[in-house]
């Protein structure tokens, strides 16, 4: 185990605990309400992590090696620890210690002598391969019921190389001879499991880059992984022990792995081997490139959707949320935008509730489309319009309300416009919108209370995203709703014999 004890010195910016800052407010939304942290001067605010310390306070780390302690009460920034390495994940453990994940290892920071600074730096685990390609980014961790961290390890790029010395053991078996995102070193592309007693096992694979890591309200662990090589479009998996989910290159490091180049496969034994994501991001439609999956455990604090799943975007101003199911023993639902534009400014990386129930996202560019900051979306208490849930049924679907909905614009079955396609498995980078084609309504039916619409379709298929338009439906009280498009995962039908 190594340690390390630095100083802290930081040029340009504020870390005594009297440097005061202002939050600014920006048009709100009827139901949420989008305000903007003010950020210390001289600090370049790009967002890797963020936590809330047991006594409220945020605690934030930045692409620039900086942690710092923001105190929502005071509106004061102060600086915690410095000179990380890309760090893009952080576990605050109490208020004097955090776990920080960043590019070469998991690191321990802690406050041992109570002033409000990190002195000791204590390597957690770095037992994973480093080549020095500027494209392998670790995020995480998060933490299970059990006390076990994950991790996850992003594959290199085919637009970067290898440095001379590398870290770990090196096997160029992991590499194609085109472009694709490659993995030569343990375990790039891979989830990784750190026991309790300090064990780090490898665990999923398959990945490209899967920047963000988190629990459903069951304790599933959920990963997003980027639109690219081998990844038609943006999605969220479920992530089990052992299983493979597409991305080539990581199966070299598979315990028995004896198949040689995994790249040199065709692409049918390859899919046959992986498991399918929950929900597929459309890409251009819902997200570009999705990051942090964190459920909503607020009891209401931050409106309706307790238990559902919020997903930050890079690329635009947005929040995607997420509502699974289980059908035929496997997850998968819908994905709907949440808050789009308003205020929120790109980048949305990291994301945490704070105890009062608001959404706080850290913002990053990282020479991508983004921005910098923190903001936080805060529920007025005005009951949002919006579709609630979309479940899955044997002739379609139900779409649960937030509000009862008026019977005539609920019943126009030109107010539902469903199109199906799928995106297609291969190296290429991404993949188009294959098979599309419009697929009638045959029956609506709305509930007594005014808030189910149960939607028949002329076809269900199993491996299509099922994209709804909703026209104009209008609630009791008149109001329109917030968003107009929901996308579902059709990964397993349900039986029309299950009641």
């Amino acid at each position: 185990m190594k340690l390390y004890v630095a100083g802290l010195l930081l040029s340009g910016l504020c870390i005594f605990s009297n440097c005061s800052t202002k939050e600014k407010g920006t048009a709100s939304a009827e139901s949420y309400r989008v305000e903007s942290i003010t950020m210390p001067e001289g600090l370049t605010a790009e967002t890797g992590g963020l936590d809330f310390l047991p006594d409220g306070r945020l605690v934030a780390c930045f692409l620039r090696g900086e942690v710092m302690i923001y105190d929502p009460k005071t509106k004061q920034w102060s600086l915690f620890a410095q000179g990380l390495h890309d760090p893009l994940g952080i576990l605050a453990i109490s208020a004097s210690e955090m776990l920080v994940m960043q590019r070469p290892e998991l690191t321990r920071i802690k406050d041992t002598d109570g002033d409000g600074q990190a002195d000791l730096y204590e390597t957690v685990t770095d037992d994973f391969g480093v080549t020095g390609n500027y494209h392998e980014f670790n995020y995480g961790p998060v933490r299970d019921k059990e006390g076990n961290l994950f991790i996850a390890l992003n594959s290199a790029s085919g637009g970067g190389g290898v440095r001379p010395e590398v870290r770990g053991r090196l096997d160029t078996t992991g590499r194609s001879a085109g472009k694709e995102m490659f993995s030569v070193v343990p375990y790039r592309g891979w989830i990784m499991k750190l026991t309790p007693g300090g064990k780090l096992l490898p665990y999923a694979m398959g990945f490209r880059s899967p920047n963000g890591l988190g629990f459903d309200q069951q304790g599933n662990l959920l990963a997003t992984d980027n639109q690219g090589d081998w990844v038609g479009t943006s999605k969220l998996y479920h992530v089990q022990e052992g299983n493979f989910y597409g991305h080539p290159g990581s199966l070299i490091w598979r315990k028995g792995w004896n198949k040689g180049n995994p790249f040199n496969l065709s692409v049918q034994a390859l899919d046959s081997m992986r498991t399918e994501a929950a929900v597929l991001f459309p890409q251009d439609i819902i997200a570009n490139s999705p990051t942090q999956p964190l459920c909503d455990t607020t009891n209401g604090k931050f409106g309706p959707f307790k238990g559902q799943l919020f997903v930050g975007e890079m690329n635009s101003g947005r929040i995607v949320r997420v509502m699974l199911e289980r059908v035929a023993g496997e997850l998968q639902g819908a994905c709907i935008p949440f808050i789009d534009g308003k205020g929120l400014k790109k980048g949305n990386n990291r994301l945490a509730f704070a105890p009062d129930g608001s959404l706080w996202t850290g913002h990053a560019a990282y020479g991508w489309g983004g921005d910098n900051g923190i903001q936080r979306i805060v529920f007025t208490g005005k009951q949002p319009a919006d579709i609630y849930s979309m479940h899955l049924t044997a002739q379609g679907f139900d779409l649960t309300f937030t509000q009862p909905l008026d019977d005539a614009s609920a019943l126009n079955p030109d107010h539902y416009k469903f199109q199906r396609y799928y995106y297609e498995y291969h190296k290429k980078y991404g993949s188009a919108r294959m098979d599309e084609r419009m697929i009638p309504v045959t029956d609506i039916k709305i509930s007594g209370d005014h808030r189910k619409v149960s939607l028949a379709l002329d076809s269900l298929q199993s491996g299509y995203v099922y994209q709804l338009n909703v026209g104009s439906i209008k609630t009791l009280s008149g109001d329109s709703l917030e968003n107009k498009i929901i996308c579902y995962t059709v990964k397993n039908l349900i039986s029309p014999d299950l009641k």
